[in-house]
């Protein structure tokens, strides 16, 4: 277990954001999580990352672990695409939650940078200048900078919200690789119906509640299911 959810519950404003979630990531899983817009999928992502403290429940994390150690790749237009910093600069900065109070970073983590580099395959463009990437660049970019950041889990909200056909399969597949190959935990927003088909192992399904957890071949046989995936198809 990597992470435990536990009757939790989350309030904004005074009022119940999302309640009653319970599910468990294991190491290795790749967890696409699905609602319509206000179903509390950002507000789950905020108390992953404790940003955001549960009114009522637990989360608990398995020993040695944090969330100091998510590598996290948060919606397009969160991200400031225009700073004046090179791909070297935006990626090594991943490895910012390592550093333990020292100034500087150390040769092991400018060795992990470079390795996310290469294998997002942008080793190329690192001396490049960040804003002037396109967009699926910027993306592979931010997505090394965060897997920079951890070698357990990486939760990902609309990775490929605003890229185009090919850059978005691009990205989907590189994230495919990391799971499979590094065996690292992925926990994805989306509203891509066919991504989370094709490459989620389990579906978390919010609707300001939890109405789903489980495989992907089992959600295709619920109710709610067959309505996410039918209007996929249309």
């Amino acid at each position: 277990m990597l992470i435990k959810c536990e009757n939790v519950s989350f309030s904004y404003e005074g009022r119940i954001a999302l309640e009653k979630v319970n599910f468990e990531v294991e190491e290795g899983d790749y967890i696409c999580v699905l609602g319509e817009n206000g179903a509390g999928k950002s507000t789950l992502i905020k108390g992953l990352l404790k940003l955001l403290k549960p009114a009522e429940g637990k989360i608990e994390f398995a020993d040695g672990f944090s969330s100091k150690f998510i590598g996290y790749l948060p919606q397009q237009q969160s991200v400031k695409k225009d700073f004046p910093a090179s791909v070297w600069e935006v990626v090594l900065s991943g490895n910012a939650n390592a550093l333990n109070g020292l100034p500087f970073f150390n040769i092991k983590q400018k060795k992990r940078t470079m390795d996310c580099l290469e294998k997002l395959g942008i080793s190329e463009i690192k001396d490049k200048s960040f804003r002037e990437l396109s967009g699926g660049q910027q993306q592979r970019v931010l997505l090394a900078r965060a897997l920079c950041a951890t070698k357990k889990l990486l939760i990902l909200d609309e990775p490929a919200s605003g890229l185009d056909p090919v850059a978005t399969n691009e990205l989907y597949s590189l994230i495919q690789k990391i799971n499979r190959e590094d065996g690292i935990t992925v926990i994805m927003v989306s509203h891509d119906i066919e991504c989370a088909k094709k490459y989620a192992k389990q579906i978390l399904h919010l609707a300001s509640k939890q109405v789903f957890f489980g495989d992907v071949k089992d959600y295709a046989e619920t109710k709610v299911g067959k309505k996410f995936f039918a209007e996929d198809e249309e």
